[in-house]
């Protein structure tokens, strides 16, 4: 008789428990949520059309007014917008566009501009912990002129005592 029950559990562990341990499933939404409606073929192909051009364009910086209408607007240009662009335009390239370039070099032409990178970056590191530094010693030296201003005032203040 035990053997029959040690069976049943655990053919129910294996039939319930363990399925949902391995593939638990999701909770319920919350009664608050309206479930959506299935979309039709032709709106899912929509869909997928409309996804798979903005990911082809998303690989090119300026995605264009053909495919962001809102965000282009013709009749607005003025001076100084095209004066940013002039301007841009003559920009010094970044240093992501710089590791780049030197990357399609191979590894002689990435380790220089790697190297370069590491270098600015540990100068950068090294002068704004001196700065830091420095003013933390200015901080310090404040309070404890502060700390002796308070002492000689409080000494000021007592009168002297007398020694027999």
């Amino acid at each position: 008789m035990k053997v029959r029950v040690v069976c049943r559990k655990i053919y129910d562990y294996v039939r319930h428990d363990l399925k949902e341990i391995a593939f638990p499933s999701s909770l319920p939404d919350p009664p608050h949520i309206k479930k959506r409606r299935k979309l039709t073929w032709d709106e899912r192909i929509w869909v997928l059309k409309r996804a798979s051009r903005l990911y082809a364009a998303s690989w090119v910086r300026d995605i264009g007014p053909d495919l962001r209408p809102d965000d282009y607007k013709k009749d607005d240009m003025t001076d100084e917008t095209n004066a940013e662009k002039r301007t841009t335009k003559g920009k010094e390239p970044s240093t992501l566009e710089d590791l780049a370039v030197a990357a399609r070099g191979g590894m002689e032409t990435l380790r220089p501009a790697l190297q370069r990178v590491y270098m600015t970056r540990a100068s950068a590191y090294r002068d704004a912990l001196k700065s830091f530094v420095e003013g933390y010693q200015e901080g310090v030296q404040q309070v404890m002129e502060k700390k002796e201003d308070s002492k000689t005032q409080e000494d000021g203040d007592l009168p002297p005592k007398k020694t027999s």
